[in-house]
């Protein structure tokens, strides 16, 4: 017979297992083992069970009791990076021959509690690396194919090869186990200036990018003829097996960075670029997320895309109410974009529109936001580049852009598809003791962070809204580009921002100070509205 202290341990362990049983059986099981511990209790249940009134599953539930207790226990510093992928070292896999126990350990969380059906099932146990909650749930097909990959230290490449599978499908198994935390993988090397978190410690979350984007300008075709266009000039078209090699760049930049990637196809108008299936199913088949910034389409052609790999979102613009907005981009063009929004919405295709704003249709927004409700899923703007034929528009003007703002970011909670996108919005969240958000790029300005635009002859730009070379793909790899000191220099952004307090999601707009002739690396953003007294105050949370 189990002792004392056998017994508070076994109780410890098995509290789901004699809850079932219910207590008059629990002790009777611990009266007719001599030896009941809590390593031989799953067999001796399973001997006992035999003619015995006790659910047959239960032998397999006092092991998955027993391997949680065992997870629970193990000890494991999450704060140490991993210079590698290795396996969560609390993590615990069970293989089962009964399915749906799981729930059982979590009965109070749940609604609904499946059935134990016999069958067999994979479970993983462990104790998640942010939140250091202890986990217990069947394991899908995916995750057991990345567990076995970083277990083994296999090669991605030769895993996707050996199996007859896009590499995409095993990257996208490796990162959704290290975003489940099943397995810990090597920080991202896309970091902030530490400069910029000096005294601001509440936004160290604004430090380091998991995703990199690359927006790719993949033709210089166009059906429209935009008043603001920043850039009309004919170029080469891309070579499709020059594309096939900016992919593979693309996924070596990504892999030496422990990023994920993020491609933004556009152009000109994407779709319009010969091979452009060709690309995208190359894409998709490395693993990048892919998203589309381009003008209406045919429901067919969507649908036809979407085949191939659904994209996170696509992208299209107006720039006001109808008659403003034709006379920007042409008669027309708001109904084909309303039209084409409905489209998107029966496919359960994430929508979004932007707007570049200008004095013309400062007015126009909230109202056009109101006719966006309920068909788009994000509505935003970006202020206007005085660059290329937007150079013949007027820029909104200074005075009264605080208080559109401020109307732009009521408007936003009624609203459900205004989002916030300009970083200057921070400055009254800030003011207001608010949560910041990410600003333009999720880290205030993105220019050659974790992001760079790449055009149709190879050259790289920090941002496609105003010239800003930093490369040429066609001459250097990515790597080299990123960590050269042009692509530095636009990441750092103006120095008089250094001892702005929300420096790390804010930077101000470079397109729109280069547009403004001012020196960008030393001048902030001219709409910039932060007192000298708040900038002193440095009040940060």
């Amino acid at each position: 017979m189990a002792t004392n202290q056998e017994q508070r341990d076994l109780e410890q362990i098995f509290p789901v297992c004699r809850m079932i049983v219910g207590e008059q059986v629990w002790q009777e099981l611990l009266s007719l083992s001599p030896k009941t511990s809590p390593e031989n209790l799953p067999a001796f249940l399973a001997d006992f069970g035999q003619g015995q009134v006790v659910p047959p599953y239960l032998p397999e539930l006092a092991r998955l009791e027993r391997t949680f207790n065992k997870a629970t226990m193990a000890q494991a510093d999450f704060s140490r990076p991993a210079e590698r992928p290795v396996l969560n070292p609390t993590l615990e896999i069970l293989e089962l021959s009964w399915e749906n126990l799981a729930s059982l350990l979590f009965e109070d969380a749940a609604t609904d509690i499946a059935r134990p059906e016999k069958s067999p099932e994979w479970v993983v146990v462990f104790r998640g690396p942010q939140s250091q909650k202890m986990r217990c749930r069947p394991a899908t097909d995916q995750e057991l194919l990345a567990l076995k990959v970083v277990a083994a230290d296999l090669n991605p490449d030769q895993v996707a090869l050996e199996n007859h599978v896009p590499l995409g499908v095993i990257d996208r198994a490796l990162s959704h186990a290290d975003r489940m935390g099943l397995t810990l993988a090597p920080e991202s090397k896309i970091r902030r200036n530490p400069a910029f978190f000096t005294g601001r410690k509440a936004m160290e979350q604004f430090q380091i990018a998991p995703v990199f984007t690359l927006q790719w300008h993949i033709t210089q075709s166009c059906d429209l003829h935009c008043r603001h266009c920043y850039d009309r000039s004919s170029m080469m078209e891309l070579e499709l097996d020059q594309g096939m090699a900016i992919l593979d760049d693309f996924k070596s930049f990504c892999r030496s960075r422990h990023v994920d990637g993020h491609i933004s196809f556009t152009g000109g108008n994407p779709l319009l670029y010969p091979h452009f299936n060709t690309l995208y199913q190359q894409a998709a088949d490395l693993g990048f997320s892919l998203g589309i910034l381009g003008n209406p389409a045919a429901k067919e052609r969507i649908e036809e895309i979407m085949a191939i790999s659904e994209p996170v979102f696509y992208q299209v613009s107006l720039e006001g109410l109808r008659e403003q907005n034709d006379f920007i981009r042409g008669p027309g063009h708001f109904d084909r974009v309303i039209d084409f929004l409905s489209i998107l919405k029966d496919l359960d295709l994430y929508s979004m529109v932007m707007l570049t704003l200008t004095e013309d249709n400062r007015d126009q927004v909230l109202p056009l936001a109101e006719e966006l409700r309920n068909k788009t899923d994000l509505f935003t703007f970006n202020r206007l580049s005085l660059t290329g034929e937007g150079a013949q528009l007027q820029s909104t003007q200074r005075d009264g852009f605080e208080s559109f703002l401020q109307e732009y970011i009521q408007a936003a909670k009624t609203n459900p598809v205004i989002s916030l996108k300009d970083n200057l919005l921070n400055i009254i969240r800030y003011r207001e003791g608010g949560d910041l958000f990410g600003g333009c790029a999720g880290f205030g300005c993105g220019a050659a962070f974790n992001f760079v635009s790449l055009l149709p002859d190879g050259e790289v730009h920090s941002c496609r809204k105003f010239p800003s070379p930093i490369g040429n793909i066609f001459e250097q790899s990515l790597a080299a580009i990123y960590d050269g000191p042009q692509a530095e220099q636009y990441r750092n952004g103006p120095q008089a921002c250094n001892d702005c307090p929300i420096r790390p999601v804010c930077g101000g707009c470079l397109a729109v100070g280069h547009g403004m002739g001012i020196d960008i690396f030393t001048e902030q953003d001219p709409y910039c509205f932060m007192s000298q007294t708040e900038r002193e105050a440095g009040l940060m949370r």
